[in-house]
């Protein structure tokens, strides 16, 4: 047997613990299963997702859209930076 060590935090750790104890099972029982799970099927036993930028959140594409078909209609306002700076005091 190996001794591996990792850190939690101490409000994770406790609710960990109280989800392993209404599973009739400790720390070491849940990190087992865990482990072989993953050694049995060669991959992480869980999907591991990188939050999407907010730049394509389906809020802004519509905006997107919208500023675009805007764009086409010919209802743009166009305004030099000098005048967007005047306005910024008005």
């Amino acid at each position: 047997m190996t001794m591996v060590s990792l850190c939690l935090d101490d409000d994770m750790k406790k609710q960990l613990d109280e989800l392993c104890n209404e599973m009739g099972m400790n720390l070491t029982t849940f990190f087992t299963i865990y482990a072989k799970k993953a050694l049995r099927d060669r991959c992480i036993p869980f999907d591991i997702t990188a939050p999407l930028d907010p730049f394509y959140s389906d809020s802004n594409i519509t905006q997107l859209k919208k500023a675009n078909q805007q764009i086409k209609n010919g209802q743009v306002v166009v305004k030099t930076i000098e005048e967007l700076e005047a306005m910024e005091f008005e």
